[in-house]
């Protein structure tokens, strides 16, 4: 069986469920990517953690090619992203949940694509009205259902660069556009999923209110108190998935 991907960012730096596991860096025509690998329920698993340990890579500077290309390279052929994010839709509250169906990409300078032009076959157009795959998301929500988890079965991700919280005007026009929660390291690494020919499902993690929902500023304290009384709830959800997955 091949092995499932797992990346995440933000408060998840190690998964304890992890049996087995051992980190190394593995080499990319991209540069390296720095994995995990062990058992989870039976099922190898390569684990990629954005930031790295540390936090120390901010999303701007995240090696986005060589993770997906790491990943392929050995060998999977299914990833389960974890992107935690502020709220733009005023009825998502911190602690909440969403699967993400679609997104915006408002990103800039980052290499986004593996088709620049350089590999062989040159330029190639990929489409991404499936982005994040269907039957993978719906394996998530069923595992949510049968854990009694709330989780929000579509949600459209606006991706910012970061590692600066976004402005109030700047998620006013992401709402425009129909984005329900904002992030920082989804874009490029869904459409780099894609062009890598990975299934790639996300679980959004709502951890604040985005600028300008709420008359409140935004505080790494609320962030991280949000993570640590939700994030058990994506663990249980990915744990009950992996088997089906």
């Amino acid at each position: 069986m091949a092995p499932i991907g797992i990346i995440a960012g933000t408060g998840f730096y190690s998964l304890p469920a992890l049996e087995g596991s051992n980190a190394r860096k593995v080499s990319t025509p991209y540069g390296d990517a720095l994995l995990t690998s062990g058992s989870w329920n039976g099922v190898e698993i390569e684990f990629v953690t954005r930031h790295g340990a540390d936090h120390s890579i901010p999303p701007s500077k995240v090696n986005y090619r060589a993770n997906i290309s790491a990943l392929k390279e050995l060998g999977v052929q299914k990833v389960i992203a974890v992107n935690v994010v502020g709220g733009i839709d005023p009825t998502l509250v911190a602690g909440d949940l969403s699967l993400v169906n679609d997104f915006i990409d408002f990103t800039s300078g980052r290499e986004s694509t593996f088709f620049d032009g350089v590999q062989l076959g040159g330029v190639q157009h990929v489409d991404v009205t499936d982005a994040y795959d269907a039957e993978m998301r719906g394996a998530l929500s069923a595992s949510a259902s049968r854990a009694g988890i709330a989780l929000r079965e579509r949600g459209v991700y606006a991706g910012f660069n970061g590692p600066r919280f976004e402005t109030p005007a700047e998620i006013r026009l992401a709402a425009l556009a129909g984005a329900t929660v904002v992030g920082m390291t989804g874009c490029p690494e869904v459409t780099l999923a894609k062009e890598a020919g990975l299934r790639y499902a996300s679980i959004a993690l709502i951890v604040n209110p985005a600028a300008g929902v709420s008359d409140q500023p935004i505080t790494m304290e609320e962030i991280n108190a949000s993570l640590a009384s939700a994030s058990q709830k994506v663990i249980t959800i990915i744990d009950g998935a992996i088997g089906a997955i």
